[in-house]
């Protein structure tokens, strides 16, 4: 039995995939499952042991079509569920089943503030998809996977980190999702803690700018690790300090202790820390008197009202306490 998972993107989207293909395969041992998803993200599972082939999608590429259509998968478990993934769906033609998106009333919140949406976690959401299989699939309640290897944690021994440090997450993939500069700064001068900065290339300027403002100790790895030498590094800190982005699901997945902060974007949507083992290991800070709020479910690059109070004027106190 061969089964396609599809989730084309984001970081944390894809981790949040993982129970649910830890789950077919233990509880279907003789399936074979497949995961299509962008190139950019493969890295994310590719020493998963669940999964036995990664495939790329490529929608401009022939070659692609043809190696999907060759392998004559017996079911198709869409977690993407958008035009591309059920056109595809529809051109391998085996038994396949979408998660509910729930964009209308995802819609509804955002624009008309009125929340209908369901108390489940996308993850639950997910495993509504496995209805497909002939062998019924739970979700056994065990959480995240991200897998690393020795390799990994190669560049990170290099700096001598202390082990008893903060990992911040600079960066987010919306700026309404990122934690601002004038905030870390005050969070920075206040935790008597050593700090860890971790973010891409687009993050070496802010990060510089706090570590110039902040007289003590902080190394800044932002744009010096790859995706999976951040998630190792994140593995060997204290804390994790992020917004609603995809490192978050990654110390989930490796049930570290995080602070999330949620700016325009709300853990109603079911995006918040997976973690139904360990649920005290996570804090979910956020600015519940905004009528604002949510703006988006995804985030934009600024505030649409100009003046980003959902972040600027959070509780930083409380914040410092929980480390």
């Amino acid at each position: 039995m061969k089964i396609l998972i599809i989730r084309f993107s984001s970081i944390g989207d894809i981790v949040l995939t993982t129970p649910l293909v830890r789950c077919v395969k233990k509880q279907i041992p003789q399936a074979e499952v497949h995961f299509l998803c962008k190139p950019p993200f493969a890295n994310l599972l590719e020493i998963n042991p669940y999964i036995q082939k990664i495939h790329l999608f490529d929608k401009d590429n022939s070659h692609f079509w043809k190696e999907l259509q060759f392998e004559k998968f017996d079911y198709v478990i869409d977690l993407q569920n958008n035009h591309r993934s059920r056109k595809l769906c529809r051109k391998l033609k085996p038994p396949h089943a979408h998660f509910p998106k729930l964009n209308v009333k995802k819609w509804l919140f955002v624009n008309l503030k009125i929340n209908k949406l369901p108390d489940i976690h996308v993850v639950d959401r997910y495993f509504t998809a496995t209805k497909i299989l002939p062998t019924p699939v739970k979700n056994d309640g065990q959480g995240l996977d991200f897998f690393l290897n020795d390799k990994d944690y190669e560049k990170i021994n290099t700096y001598n980190i202390s082990q008893d440090f903060i990992a911040i997450a600079m960066g987010s993939q919306h700026k309404t999702k990122q934690l601002p500069l004038e905030m870390l700064i005050e969070i920075c001068k206040k935790i008597n803690q050593n700090i860890v900065l971790l973010g891409g290339e687009k993050d070496i300027e802010t990060a510089n700018n706090l570590c110039s403002q902040v007289e003590k100790n902080i190394i800044n790895l932002c744009g010096k690790l790859t995706l999976r030498e951040s998630a190792a590094c994140i593995d060997l800190s204290k804390t994790l300090l992020t917004g609603d982005t995809g490192l978050m699901h990654i110390a989930a997945a490796l049930n570290k202790p995080l602070v999330s902060v949620w700016g325009s974007t709300v853990p109603a949507f079911g995006m918040y820390p997976y973690m139904p083992q360990n649920p005290e290991k996570y804090h979910i800070i956020e600015n519940t008197n905004l009528r604002c709020r949510p703006c988006s479910k995804l985030g934009f690059e600024k505030c649409p009202k100009k003046h980003f109070k959902c972040m600027k004027e959070v509780d930083i106190e409380r914040i410092i306490r929980l480390f």
